[in-house]
């Protein structure tokens, strides 16, 4: 009888064992956990907290209500006042607009005819404290302090999910107020509809950047609306509709024995009778809507995971990971229909329609990073391009809800294209594809007309002339491999001899990229390689000299012999990391950020640089600068990012650095080795393939590769192709405290 009670006591303890176990492993599992999004929030990320899933259509999210550079995404972490929640956001965009349909739960009538020309004078407007305040992946939370009520936010694909709970016997009501606008929106044309005691419908055109954005929205209430105050730039209307530039409406519910409020809100760029489609037939189980929002993330973040005892690496991690799924965002409403720049309304045939195409930033390496985890996503934003090229002749620059705002240099939408094509991404019409590069980059506009008379552009002729003739050669070559894939071979040669515009502008006697006059021999005068003058009457876009001079990852070998020799480069390369961060000239660029030295990596162009060691014979400081940046420009806190995050960009290096690798060429399906930090990192492929990255002995400071391995063969290269990749397999580096100068010399 002992014997048999030591037994079950045994079997208790190995159970409970297990089961601890277990439910460890779980937790390991729900990456939600590790997520901070109000990481970026502060300083100049320009994120937002708010409630969305992956690409997703809604980001319902706070707005402070303020307009000013670090508000861009409507919320900054040192603000303390909401002014409501709107259900469109821009994340980490140097520019502001959307913020479109804003709600406000409130516990008073008040008066909305009073005419407000800041958000102090809101009369809905309330006071809120971070430590009231939470944000998951796919919810947001936060107390109300002057109306007591507390909000919750979550979202599906296309429809926005609000709670609201009121404190015991006040009163219930909402403010709907479609003149909100903050930074560059401005509201033109607004309407609102009560349609019944539980629904609200309308509309909101606008400009701003997006210069002619349209949005059509309903709402639904879990309870029925008691009263209403209706208001058409800023005068009361008796009826259920209101038209105007600025429309407003206060809604009063009964409590009926509860102090909860749902609301469901779906958007359209096409019409109400699409939003009222695009709106979730799920009640209103505001939990439920919550908990899918999570698996879906879950889902999303477990495309790569991680291995390391340090916890914030893992926040960082999968905070980047995150923010590399926000944008860009679906734009197609539930029946494929989306609205074009000119009014047109087309339908998405077998693909989903995308919006907030920041390409200037996002071909670095949130596109090919997507090549990777949501490889489901590229084709359709490749014919969401196409789409725009149909209307424009042109593929676009930056579009945001369809808009062309032609914000930043080059025409980016390019290398995604190659880049897709080159990975083997299927579902777009390469032919069709190639016939849009070559035109965009065979028209006229955005000096592509003096590009093509002179080879390059001269500075007496269009400012940020370094840049945007640096950024068309890359294209060039872009639409070169393009054409050689195709087998067009002439149009090949072509482009490819384009592609070398960067001789003319490279001077050997100071190693930079300079103004040439049109005149094929002047350099502009007099030159200062740590000046900046933001956007006008300059060389360099949001740079100088120091930053915009590297910009030739289509070509490094050629690059280095034009500076003489590995040595001359490398010294150069080095001097970049380790120069005085003066930065000098009376207009200077707030996008120059995250420095060290001169190096700026709180804005994109910087971001390939450190790569450019592996292809000089020195991959040891590749391996040493790129550990820095990983241990200097990131951390865990609201100021995590040292510049804009720019729709992905800054959070998909972080991603492919951390894990030792990143495309330095965006589009020649190879990615550059750096220094992984983390023990081992899996990126889990289609078919149930896993590449595998090992660190052995890695640590804050053995960060430089000893040996490596590719499949337990001997691997000595700095670069490893996509295709090496999707194959599946395990990398395994060896690291120590001190650099092998012998790895990575093979060519």
């Amino acid at each position: 009888m002992k014997n048999f009670s030591l037994l079950v006591l045994f079997v208790i303890l190995i159970t409970s064992c297990k089961i601890k176990i277990n439910k460890n492993n779980l937790q390991e599992d729900i990456f939600v956990d590790r997520v901070n999004p109000f990481l970026g929030t502060g300083g100049h990320g320009h994120t937002y907290p708010g409630a969305t899933v992956p690409f997703g259509m809604l980001q319902v999210s706070p707005d402070n209500g303020i307009s000013s550079w670090d508000w861009c995404s409507g919320y900054h972490y040192s603000d303390s006042i909401v002014a409501g929640f709107s259900h469109l956001h821009l994340s980490g965009t140097g520019i502001g607009d959307l913020t479109d349909i804003l709600f406000m739960p409130i516990n008073k009538k008040v008066d909305l005819t009073a005419k407000t020309t800041s958000r102090d004078q809101l009369p809905y407007k309330s006071s809120y404290s971070h430590a009231n305040e939470k944000a998951t992946p796919g919810y947001y939370q936060v107390y109300l302090e002057d109306p007591k009520i507390n909000v919750e936010l979550t979202s599906t694909q296309r429809t926005a999910f609000h709670k609201y709970t009121f404190a015991n016997g006040d009163k219930q009501s909402v403010v709907v107020d479609l003149g909100f606008a903050i930074n560059w929106d401005k509201a033109l044309k607004t309407s609102i509809t009560i349609e019944d005691k539980y629904t609200i419908s309308g509309y909101r055109f606008s400009t701003g950047w997006a210069k002619n954005q349209k949005v059509f929205f309903v709402a639904k209430f879990s309870k029925p609306i008691s009263e209403t105050i209706l208001t058409a730039d800023k005068k009361i209307i008796s009826g259920a509709v209101a038209d105007g530039e600025n429309t407003a409406l206060q809604l009063f519910f009964n409590a009926n024995n509860s102090n909860e409020l749902l609301v469901k809100v779906a958007l359209s760029s096409v019409s109400i009778a699409n939003a009222k489609d695009n709106l979730e037939a799920e009640n209103f189980n505001f939990e439920n809507v919550k908990s899918k929002a999570a698996t879906t993330w879950n889902t999303a973040l477990n495309k790569i995971t991680v291995e390391t005892p340090v916890d914030s690496l893992k926040t960082m991690f999968y905070t980047a990971m995150y923010h590399t799924q926000l944008a860009p965002v679906t734009y197609s409403d539930k029946n494929g229909q989306f609205r074009k720049e000119n009014d047109e309304i087309v339908t998405a045939k077998n693909y989903t329609a995308y919006s907030t195409l920041s390409l200037w930033d996002t071909f670095r390496a949130e596109n090919p990073l997507l090549t990777l985890v949501a490889p489901d996503k590229v084709s359709d934003l490749v014919n969401s391009m196409l789409a725009y090229y149909d209307t424009k002749k042109i593929l676009p620059v930056w579009t945001l809800y369809a808009n062309e705002t032609n914000t930043m240099t080059g025409y980016h939408s390019i290398p995604v294209i190659v880049d897709a094509y080159k990975k083997g991404i299927k579902g777009f019409d390469a032919e069709k594809a190639y016939s849009a590069m070559k035109a965009t980059m065979m028209q006229d506009e955005r000096g592509l007309n003096l590009y093509k008379k002179y080879g390059f552009i001269p500075y007496n002729l269009l400012d940020e002339s370094v840049t945007i003739t640096l950024e068309y050669a890359y294209d060039d070559w872009c639409v070169a491999q393009m054409a050689k894939a195709l087998g067009k071979n002439e149009e090949y040669q072509f482009f490819l001899n384009r592609s070398k515009a960067y001789h003319y502008l490279f001077d050997p006697a100071t190693g930079f990229m300079r103004g040439k006059s049109s005149d094929g021999k002047s350099w502009n005068e007099p030159f200062d390689p740590k000046h900046s003058n933001h956007r006008e009457h300059t060389d360099y876009t949001e740079g100088n000299a120091w930053q915009h001079s590297w910009f030739v990852p289509q070509n490094v070998e050629d690059f280095i012999s034009l500076h003489g020799s590995n040595e001359i480069f490398t010294k150069r390369l080095e001097q970049l990391f380790t120069e005085s961060s003066e930065i000098t000239g009376s207009n200077v660029s707030a996008d120059i950020s995250g420095l060290i030295g001169q190096y700026a990596h709180g804005n994109e162009p910087s971001h390939h640089i450190a790569y450019m060691f592996n292809r000089a014979g020195q991959p040891w400081r590749t391996q040493y600068w790129v550990r820095h940046i990983l241990d200097t420009q990131y951390n865990t806190t609201p100021n995590g990012l040292s510049g804009n995050e720019d729709c992905g960009q800054m959070s998909a290096w972080y991603v492919f650095s951390s894990m030792g690798l990143y495309p330095m060429n965006p589009a020649s399906g190879e990615y550059e080795i750096g220094s992984p930090i983390f023990e081992k990192a899996t990126i889990n492929l289609q078919e149930g393939k896993t590449f595998v990255i090992e660190a052995e002995n890695v640590s804050d400071k053995k960060f430089y590769i000893q040996s490596a391995t590719l499949n337990g063969v001997a691997f000595d290269k700095t670069a490893i192709t996509h295709q090496q990749i999707v194959q599946g397999g395990i990398l395994h580096f060896v690291m120590g405290s001190k650099p092998n100068k012998n790895w990575g010399l093979t060519k």
